[in-house]
């Protein structure tokens, strides 16, 4: 049984492998590609720019896009544009080569480019994994010195940029030259389907690397002009960790501006954000600092000590922001338009993010429209002074995002503005009810022997 089983799955695996290769036009071919990879962060960034050719001079309709298997659950983000910067719809199947994107391109176009965006996280390993805290941290980056794609490639270079000059060793793969801050490989001529070469550089990387483990951002609309946002954040130093004690002394006196750990980070709320607070489980924070900009609130975070590799931070920061700049009515529809997300930090990872909106008491005919693939969660009721049945809850969540997924959801609903009266009615209701109850409580005489009324006396 279990024999036939794999002999199954094998047939099914090829059958796959067999379709995907179907689906390739073999006639097209990548006749220039020009791939940038960006590693001055904790995140890996890497741009291509692909000019196609399809041997017969036929038109190009779609085009596939891979990204092995051994980055997929690393892959964060990625979008796709034609020559005039026009976003190109992706869709995502997967096969025993890895993740393939499928592309529409627009017609009429005789050498079609596009331009390809990916983000990776955790794609770069500390190495050392322990370092002291006066030492250095060395990062590795694991790839390919070849743009792996279902298409032959005429010529190919990729420029890679690194976060420091300070290099350990990368991989010398003929022709390659490193110049300064940034390693070159290429160009690379008539270059195969799916080719692979392994390369490696082992750098130095001292900028922060923060990861966000988990971010609860609870979101309370009200009618009567306010929206109160809190998130509750944990974050950890992902970077190498620290070896050894700890010296605040020796801290103090390291003037290095490449310090392996974090002191501080900038925090950007929306413009009309007021009344924000940050605190963690001693209290507030006051060592934090607001700015007003243009566009932004900017808040100076401080952790009450430094984060060195593996250290671990928890706290609470919560603001308000007007409603007539996110809710849009019309009748008794409203829309709902506010971020999924902020800017918590510069290159920010977010291994996971759970969004809560509480709606007003009433609300019905909800629809979440979200600007990329979540996770819906059961609504539930949120019960708050005043309330009767309980406010709708909707809740989403999503995993490994990064400063790309700052965008608009969508939220619909109906709403009775009669519903509006609800509370100050019960508080008038209340009032009166207790005001009868005195009057009736001062009228009524619960003794049981009447006090016997004083003699008169004649003049």
């Amino acid at each position: 049984m279990v024999k036939a089983s794999l002999f199954l799955w094998c047939i099914a695996a090829a059958l796959a492998g067999a379709c995907v290769q179907a689906a390739i036009d073999m006639e097209i071919e990548n006749r220039a590609v020009d791939r940038t990879i960006d590693l001055t962060s904790q995140l890996v960034k890497i741009s291509y720019k692909i000019t196609l050719e399809h041997k017969s001079k036929k038109p190009i309709g779609t085009y596939l896009f891979l990204v092995p298997e051994a980055d997929r659950d690393r892959l964060a983000f990625i979008s796709a544009k034609d020559s005039s910067k026009k976003e190109l719809k992706l869709t995502e199947t997967t096969t025993p080569k890895g993740v393939t994107f499928s592309m529409t391109l627009p017609a009429g176009a005789s050498n079609p480019v596009v331009y390809i965006e990916t983000v990776f996280t955790k794609s770069l390993k500390p190495f050392p994994s322990s370092i002291g805290q006066s030492e250095r941290q060395l990062v590795q980056y694991f790839g390919n010195v070849y743009v792996y794609s279902p298409y032959p490639t005429v010529t190919q270079k990729t420029t890679v940029h690194l976060s420091s000059r300070n290099v350990e060793s990368y991989t010398q793969f003929k022709p390659s030259t490193q110049a300064d801050s940034t390693v070159t490989y290429g160009p690379y001529d008539n270059v195969a389907a799916f080719s692979h070469e392994p390369m490696t550089i082992h750098f130095e990387n001292f900028t922060p690397f923060l990861t966000v483990t988990r971010l609860e951002r609870t979101i309370e609309v009200s009618h009567w002009g306010n929206i109160a946002v809190e998130e509750t954040i944990d974050i950890v130093h992902s970077g190498a960790t620290l070896k050894g004690a700890f010296s605040r002394y020796d801290y103090q006196k390291d003037a290095r501006s490449n310090q392996p750990s974090v002191k501080s980070y900038k925090t950007l709320l929306p413009a009309s954000a007021t009344g924000v607070y940050y605190r963690d489980t001693n209290g507030n924070i006051s060592t934090s600092a607001l700015r007003t900009l243009k566009d932004a609130v900017e808040l100076d975070l401080r952790p009450r000590f430094p984060l060195f590799g593996g250290w671990r931070t928890h706290y609470t920061l919560g603001y308000n922001v007007p409603s007539f700049e996110y809710l849009f009515q019309n009748g008794d529809n409203f829309l709902l338009k506010m971020r999924v997300i902020d800017h918590i930090f510069d290159d920010m990872v977010i291994d996971e993010v759970v969004t809560k909106i509480i709606l007003p008491e009433g609300s019905n005919n909800i629809k979440l429209i979200a600007p990329y693939s979540i996770q819906r969660h059961p609504d539930s009721l949120h019960y708050t002074y005043l309330d009767t049945f309980g406010r709708p809850v909707i809740s989403f969540s999503k995993r490994n995002l990064v400063e790309n997924h700052i965008n608009d959801f969508n939220l619909k609903y109906n709403f009775s503005r009669v519903m509006m009266l609800q509370e100050p009615l019960l508080v008038v209701g209340f009032l009166y009810v207790l005001f009868v109850f005195v009057i009736v409580w001062m009228r009524l005489d619960f003794s049981i022997i009447k006090e016997k009324e004083p003699h008169q006396h004649k003049d």
